[in-house]
């Protein structure tokens, strides 16, 4: 931006209902709907499973505890990319753009329109093409969230609502309808763990990844804090109620499940939200589920337009993208070129249908910036101290230093199991680099 050039600023419309639904949809998506079936076929027993979402919930409210205080110190647009270059280096932060744009928002946006289209196909029985159906609807929640961020936090919070309603009849349903438990058949056996064993170490270790990536996702309602009404109280009360408001439906679901199907029936359903609800209402209950799959991908899909773009205006407002991606619509205040890039590349990704292989490069990049992140804290209270802060983490630097250990275990577990995947995730973020001093030699002369 030109010294001394007046730009329209972000207005701030969004409220803690809005902050709060922007963080349960960040988090859920489809992977609750599926991801059980994951973690019950790496550990076997109820009480492993279930011990591994409630671990999953504690390490997902500690980030909720470290990211509301970033957030709180600093209510900036660009969530993590601010606070990383603050603490670090813009290089640094400019990789945990670079790579957001190209290969995680972009990736999984391509991945989840994909999912929401083949429910549709099912539930409407069209016969278009999935891709087609995927294009369509992320050009219309890009064209949406052009219109303002009002009307974009509107369609997310509405959305998430309905996410929460399909949820909640699945474990009422399942509790309601489904009279024999399995839970109870099971007591005996499946609640005796293996005393001892290594390998029961490594496998609830590994049970933790698909849990963690299933909690992962509250740190980008932090991307939109310049748009949220006092952002330093709100932000990180929506962050907490909503990481909470999360990790309760979780347990939940779970909990249903198991004592639908049971420990061998959950590891043997790929889809067990659909099988409890057939278990529970026959097919009209699959039906229904499938329904709410459907609108949660949605949503996750309108929450991920919504918040990204704003780390590329970010980015571009530091001379470290296209100049026009700093730009904000006189009259909607949005980023309108940068939500549309994001779109328009999501769509390319959709399209070239290549975006489970590159999301499988990104398992680890994601974790390294999750600590990454939380190590800021420490630099921030070295520099600031504590004193007038409105939010501190409880337990730090314990708490803060466990957060970080975990994502370290996960992205060194990733390199272990996937270690192809991972240099190539790696290499992705390490190609920003040249892109990093051609920006900085182009704007920054």
């Amino acid at each position: 931006m030109e010294p001394g050039k007046q730009q329209p600023q972000f207005a701030r419309r969004l409220g803690l209902f809005d902050a709060t639904m922007l963080v349960m949809g960040g988090i859920v998506g489809s992977g609750i709907f599926i991801n059980p079936h994951v973690v019950a076929t790496i550990v076997d027993t109820p009480l492993l499973i279930l011990g591994a979402w409630a671990f999953g919930g504690l390490i997902a409210l500690s980030g909720a505890f470290i990211y509301a205080e970033l957030s709180a110190r600093r209510p900036e647009v660009g969530g993590q990319y601010a606070y990383i270059r603050e603490a670090y280096h813009p290089l640094i932060a400019f990789l945990f753009g670079w790579g957001l744009f190209l290969v995680s928002t972009s990736g999984g946006l391509a991945a989840v329109a994909v999912t929401f289209a083949r429910y549709f196909i099912e539930l409407t029985g069209s016969t278009l093409p999935d891709w087609s159906i995927a294009v369509t609807t992320l050009a219309l929640l890009t064209v949406l969230n052009c219109f303002g961020v009002r009307t974009g936090g509107t369609v997310q919070s509405s959305l998430m609502v309905m996410k929460i309603a399909a949820i909640a009849f699945l474990v009422i349903s399942g509790f309601l309808l489904v009279s024999d438990s399995k839970l109870s058949t099971e007591q005996t056996s499946a609640f005796s763990v293996p005393t001892g064993s290594f390998d029961l170490l490594t496998a609830f270790g590994a049970a933790m990844v698909p849990v963690m990536f299933a909690f992962g996702g509250w740190q980008t309602s932090c991307f939109i804090a310049g748009e949220i009404k006092e952002p330093a109280k709100n932000l990180p009360r929506g962050l907490l109620i909503g990481v909470v408001g999360v990790v309760l439906l979780y347990f939940s679901v779970n909990w249903v499940s198991l004592r639908a199907l049971g420990a061998e029936g959950l590891a043997n359903s790929p889809a067990p939200a659909s099988e409890v609800m057939r278990v529970a209402l026959g097919e009209k209950g699959a039906m229904i589920i499938a329904l709410g799959i459907a609108i949660s991908t949605l949503g996750f899909l309108s929450q991920g337009i919504l918040t990204a773009p704003r780390v590329y205006y970010a980015m571009a407002q530091d001379g470290l993208f296209f100049k026009g991606v700093a730009k904000l619509h006189p009259k909607t205040r949005v980023p309108i070129i940068a939500i549309i890039l994001q779109g328009a590349f999501a769509i390319l990704v959709a399209l070239s249908g290549t975006y489970e292989q590159i999301l499988s490069y990104v398992v680890s990049d994601d974790f390294i910036f999750f600590g990454l992140s939380a190590s800021c804290i420490f630099f921030f209270r070295k520099k600031e101290g504590t004193a007038g802060q409105s939010f501190l983490v409880p337990g730090h630097p314990y708490t803060t230093g466990a957060f970080i250990l975990v994502c370290i275990f996960i992205v060194v577990n990733t390199i272990y199991k996937y270690p192809v995947n991972t240099l190539i995730g790696i290499g992705i973020l390490l190609t920003g680099v040249p892109v990093y001093y051609y920006w900085k030699r182009k704007y920054q002369q």
